[in-house]
């Protein structure tokens, strides 16, 4: 297996630097249209948790707890149709971000874009799936360099 990889956002870090200023963009966009950042990292950390992304999982955890998730809730994220800890909107978001991460499989199914349709509006869901579009991203960048994310130290 080979240890060393090309590190993407170091080779060529003007597409990285791109990206990241998409990704500042996607958070505006989400402010303005009313997706609280709770709702946002939930999507951000469901959709790191499905792609494997260690390292995207961790930025988003320290995220996700600022603003203001409890770690119960955090731990229930991968059994969100099984728990009662998350609203409507929230499962929306979470059904949205599984759509989109497996988007090569069955596109955004009509059922599912019903469902979250029916619970946000038109720039709600158009904020949330470039959220989605860009935590993808960023999960792809990461795993294809293999980010190391070394074990924390005792706090």
């Amino acid at each position: 297996m080979t240890e060393k990889r090309v590190h993407l956002s170091k080779t060529e870090p003007a597409a990285y630097q791109a990206l990241d200023a998409f990704s500042k963009t996607v958070s505006d966009i989400c402010k303005a249209n009313g997706i609280s950042d709770r709702l946002k990292e939930l999507v951000m950390m469901h959709c790191s948790q499905l792609n494997g992304c260690a390292y995207c999982t961790r930025v988003h955890l320290d995220r996700a707890l600022a603003a203001g998730i409890d770690v119960d809730t955090l731990t229930q994220i991968p059994t969100w149709r099984e728990s009662h800890v998350f609203d409507e909107r929230e499962r929306a978001a979470l059904e949205l971000a599984e759509a989109f991460t497996f988007i090569a499989e069955d596109g955004i199914p009509d059922d599912v874009y019903d469902r979250v349709g029916s619970v946000f509006t038109e720039k709600e869901y158009a904020a949330l799936s470039w959220a989605c579009v860009s935590i993808n991203a960023f999960n792809r960048i990461v795993i294809a360099g293999r980010y190391p994310v070394p074990r924390r130290q005792e706090q």
